[in-house]
C-alpha cells in the first residue's frame, strides 16, 4: 500500500494559511446568511410573512421560524459529522457551503404572504430548516480544519479564526441591510430587503474557490492511514463520550443564549419597546462586530497563554455581572450608552467565543471529533441560542420589563460555570 509522505515545513506553513483562510471565509459566508435571517426576523419578516397577527404575535412567529433553524443544527452536525469523520473535513465543508448559499438566495426570491398566503411562511420555515442543517455541519469541519493544521501549542489561536466568521458575518449582513435600507428607502420592505439574500450566491462562489484549494487536515489523514476510521462515529461518540457531548452543550449556555439576545432580540426591543431608530441600532451592532474582529482571536490567543478554562470562566463572569447593567444602559435610550451596552455585550461574549472552539474540540479524539464536538456544540442551539429571543420576547410581553430577561441571562451563566467545572480535562486542554 502506498504511503503519503508527511508535509514538508514549507508546505505545512502554506497549508496552515490556506486552512485558516478557507475556514474563515467559509464560516463568514455561512454566518452572513444565518445572521441575515436573524436581522430580517426582527425587522422585516413579521410584516411580510405574518401580517395577519398582532405586532407582538407576529414577532414571536418570526422568531419561531428562526428557532427552527437552531433546532435543525444538531441534525446537521450529526449528518455531516458522520461523513466528516469517515471521508474527511474538506468534502463536507464544500457541501454545507452550497446548501447554505442556495437556501439564502431562495429566501431572497420567496413570495410574501400577500402573494401566496400561508404557503409563504411555510416555505420560509423549510428554507430556514435547511439553513440550520448546513450551519450545524459547518462549524465542526471549519474549526477542525484550522485547528488540526495548527501547532498544538497554538490551538486556541488557530481554532479562533473560524470563529471570526461570526463577527464578520454579522458585520457584512448588518452593513448590507443598512446600505440597502438607506438606498431603497420606502421600497426596502417591498424589494430592497431581497438584495442582501440574493448576494449570497456570489459569496458562495468565492468560498468554494478558496475551499477547493486546501488539503485534508494531517490529523485526519493520519486517522485514515492507521485505519482508525470509525464505522459509526456518532454512535461511538455517544457510547464513549456522552458526558462530554452534554457538557459541551451546557458550557455554551452563557455564550449562546445571551448572544442572540444581544444581536437579535435587541433590534426588536430597541425599535418597538424603546422607540430607538433602526439605523442607529444597526450602526451600533456594526461597531461591536468590527471590534470582534480583534477580540475573538485575541481571546483565543490568551487562552493559549493563561489556559482555555481560565479565559472562558472570565468571560462567563463578565456576562453574568453585565446582565442587569446591559438593559439599564439600553433603557436610558441615550445613544452613547446604548452603543456602550451593545459593544460591551459582544466583547464579553467574545471572551468565551475565542477559546470555545478549542475547548470543545480538544475534548474528543480525532476519529470522532467532528461528530462529538459538532453535536455537543450544536445542541446548545436548541437549549440556548434558538429559544433565547423567543424567551426574551415572551418575558417582555408578559411582564413589560427587562428585569426577568437579565435573570434569565444570569441563570444561563450559572449553568455554564457548573458545566465548565465538570468538563473532563484532556492532555491538549491547557
Amino acid at each position: 500500500m502506498a504511503t503519503t509522505a508527511p508535509p514538508q515545513p514549507a508546505q505545512m506553513r502554506s497549508q496552515r494559511r490556506r486552512a485558516v483562510v478557507a475556514s474563515t471565509v467559509g464560516t463568514t459566508i455561512e454566518w452572513y446568511d444565518f445572521f441575515l435571517y436573524s436581522t430580517a426576523a426582527a425587522l422585516i419578516f413579521p410584516s411580510l410573512f405574518f401580517p395577519a397577527q398582532s405586532t407582538s404575535v407576529a414577532v414571536l412567529a418570526a422568531f419561531g421560524t428562526q428557532f427552527v433553524g437552531f433546532a435543525a443544527r444538531p441534525i446537521g452536525a450529526a449528518i455531516f459529522g458522520h461523513y466528516g469523520d469517515r471521508i474527511g473535513r474538506k468534502a463536507t465543508l464544500v457541501t454545507t457551503l452550497l446548501i447554505m448559499g442556495i437556501c439564502t438566495a431562495l429566501i431572497g426570491a420567496l413570495p410574501t404572504y400577500e402573494s401566496i398566503g400561508y404557503l409563504a411562511p411555510l416555505l420560509l420555515t423549510v428554507l430556514r430548516l435547511l439553513q440550520g442543517v448546513a450551519v450545524g455541519g459547518e462549524w465542526g469541519g471549519s474549526v477542525l480544519l484550522a485547528m488540526e493544521w495548527g501547532s498544538p501549542k497554538r490551538r486556541g489561536f488557530m481554532a479562533s479564526w473560524p470563529q471570526l466568521g461570526v463577527p464578520l458575518g454579522l458585520l457584512l449582513s448588518t452593513a448590507l441591510v443598512q446600505i440597502m435600507s438607506a438606498a431603497t428607502g420606502d421600497a426596502f420592505l417591498k424589494w430592497g430587503w431581497r438584495i442582501p439574500f440574493l448576494v449570497s450566491i456570489v459569496l458562495v462562489g468565492v468560498g468554494l474557490y478558496v475551499r477547493l484549494k486546501v488539503l485534508e487536515s494531517p490529523e485526519f489523514a493520519e486517522v485514515k492511514k492507521t485505519q482508525a476510521v470509525v464505522k459509526l462515529p456518532i454512535v461511538e461518540a455517544f457510547r464513549t463520550q456522552w458526558r462530554e457531548i452534554l457538557l459541551a452543550a451546557f458550557v455554551r449556555m452563557s455564550e449562546q443564549a445571551p448572544f442572540y439576545i444581544f444581536i437579535t432580540f435587541v433590534l426588536s426591543y430597541g425599535t418597538k419597546h424603546l422607540k430607538l431608530p433602526q439605523n442607529s441600532l444597526l450602526v451600533d451592532t456594526l461597531i461591536a462586530a468590527a471590534i470582534g474582529l480583534i477580540s475573538v482571536p485575541l481571546f483565543g490567543h490568551l487562552s493559549d497563554r493563561i489556559g482555555r478554562r481560565t479565559m472562558y470562566a472570565i468571560g462567563i463572569g463578565c456576562v453574568a455581572v453585565f446582565a442587569f447593567p446591559y438593559f439599564g444602559l439600553l433603557n436610558t435610550a441615550v445613544p452613547g450608552l446604548v452603543l456602550l451596552a451593545i459593544v460591551l455585550s459582544l466583547m464579553f461574549h467574545d471572551m468565551q467565543y475565542g477559546p470555545q472552539a478549542a475547548l470543545i474540540a480538544e475534548s474528543f479524539g480525532a476519529n470522532i471529533r467532528y461528530s462529538g464536538a459538532g453535536i455537543g456544540y450544536q445542541l446548545a442551539s436548541v437549549i440556548a441560542g434558538g429559544p433565547a429571543p423567543l424567551i426574551a420576547a415572551a418575558i417582555l410581553a408578559g411582564t413589560g420589563s427587562s428585569t426577568w430577561i437579565s435573570v434569565y441571562i444570569l441563570g444561563c451563566c450559572v449553568v455554564s460555570l457548573v458545566a465548565l467545572v465538570l468538563l473532563p480535562r484532556r492532555t491538549l486542554d491547557v
